[in-house]
């Protein structure tokens, strides 16, 4: 009965409540570090601007996460050593020397399961509520061991260095649109986030890294008008066309003395016919260059969305492309870059898709060879590159390195391309089919 008492003392209530606080503590630290580190920045900062205190303090703790890291890894290795020590203890002077195994053996148990596992648990599946807890508890540690941090953290980065290893805190700024286009990737293969939803995001995130010569029409399929030719005959060619502004040059293709709208046209027209002193004769004297707006150029290598801010800003959707010698290359439009976001976009007047896939009995797709690779992925889900071209015909011509005629057959980039129409030196349809 005397030992049983001497045992059971107040030292060892005591013992057993300091063990306890340092198991609590060592969850806070374990889950603090856990739910700092996987809670999303953004979600933080909507909190933030919500008025949530919380999440604007971990949002300004995570921003050295070295220092962060650094300092909830010391209070939790001290939490977890003093522990076990005090347990060392206690078992020791219950059962002697044994008492160190099974000391070893409960304190694992218990730093596993309830410092470790369970804390850590709660935290991945509330990260941002947990982080928004654990800001001010985290900076008033980070505070308190501020100085023993820069310490280990000179000393390591010292470490490092010798080993030619150099450490850049911003180096673990996570890109923001690497982030959104990973996520955007993993929920559309989980089927939470729609194909269309995924390839619209992706589109506008996309625009600044793509060139205006990447979507623009090619000169080769550009409707001019003649502004040489009698009044009748571009009339003519404005009515039969789907294209309400169509540029006009004189004597060269290259020579482009503005852009007609059909209405600026037709209204000219009609006052000339049919106005107050108007007539039928009055149209041969119509001179087409009254009615035209100055042209508007920009450089092949303008970015997509500078070009759509310069599109808004000017007040016009309409833009001639030349290249580095001021040759026309091509033209663009707002349309252009708006269906590179929402995909393509058609009216009255073109209610089929410009390049259309056809999808053949034995699994293969009959394509245009001038479609863009970047709109054949996006309707197929496929990943072919586009670096070195812009176009199918424009890949499989630089895969081959020459002109491939007909009925011939590549295979790269893990699928097969059947060239089977040719124009000139214009591969016009290709038959693809994933190996």
């Amino acid at each position: 009965m005397d030992v049983t008492s001497g045992i059971f003392d107040t030292a060892f209530w005591i013992t057993c409540a300091c063990i306890l606080l340092l198991l609590v503590l060592s969850g806070l630290f374990s889950g603090s570090e856990t739910a700092l580190t996987a809670a999303s920045r953004g979600k933080l900062r909507a909190r933030a601007d919500k008025g949530d205190t919380g999440a604007a303090g971990a949002l300004a703790i995570t921003e050295d996460n070295e220092r962060l890291i650094g300092s909830v890894l010391l209070g939790n290795n001290l939490v977890n050593i003093l522990a076990t020590s005090l347990a060392t203890a206690l078992f020791t002077r219950m059962l002697g020397e044994s008492g160190v195994a099974l000391a070893t053996l409960v304190m694992t148990i218990l730093v596993l399961v309830f410092a470790e596992v369970l804390p850590k648990t709660y935290a991945i599946t509330n990260a941002e509520t947990a982080a928004s807890r654990a800001a001010p508890m985290i900076r008033l540690v980070i505070r308190v061991f501020s100085p023993v941090v820069s310490a280990v953290r000179f000393f390591v980065r010292g470490v490092l260095g010798l080993f030619g290893v150099k450490t850049d805190p911003d180096s673990h700024i996570l890109a923001v649109r690497e982030e959104i286009a990973g996520a955007l990737y993993l929920g559309h293969s989980e089927g939470v986030v729609e194909k269309e939803d995924r390839d619209r995001i992706l589109g506008a995130l996309d625009l600044g890294d793509r060139a205006v010569e990447e979507i623009m029409l090619h000169r080769s399929r550009i409707e001019m008008i003649d502004g040489t030719q009698p009044p009748e005959a571009i009339l003519e060619q404005c009515l039969k066309s789907s294209h309400t502004r169509l540029p006009i040059y004189r004597d060269d293709p290259d020579n482009i003395i503005g852009i007609v709208h059909a209405k600026d046209l037709l209204r000219a027209m009609h006052k000339l016919v049919l106005g107050a002193n108007g007539s039928a004769k009055a149209l041969q004297d119509f001179d087409i260059a009254s009615v035209v707006m100055k042209p508007y150029f920009v450089p092949e290598t303008t970015t997509l969305d500078e070009q759509m801010r310069q599109f808004l800003r000017m007040r016009t959707h309409f833009a001639l492309v030349v290249d580095e010698y001021g040759s026309l290359q091509g033209l663009i439009t707002l349309e252009d870059i708006l269906e590179e976001i929402v995909g393509e976009i058609t009216d009255e007047f073109d209610p089929d898709a410009e390049f259309t896939i056809k999808r053949t009995d034995d699994g293969q797709f009959v394509v245009e060879g001038a479609m863009t690779i970047r709109d054949l992925n996006r309707a197929t889900d496929w990943t072919l590159p586009d670096d070195a071209a812009n176009t199918i015909a424009g890949l499989v011509i630089h895969e081959a390195q020459m002109i491939p005629k007909v009925n011939q057959v590549f295979n790269f980039h893990g699928f097969r391309f059947e060239v089977l129409a040719r124009k000139d030196n214009r591969i016009t349809k290709l038959k693809i089919k994933k190996l």
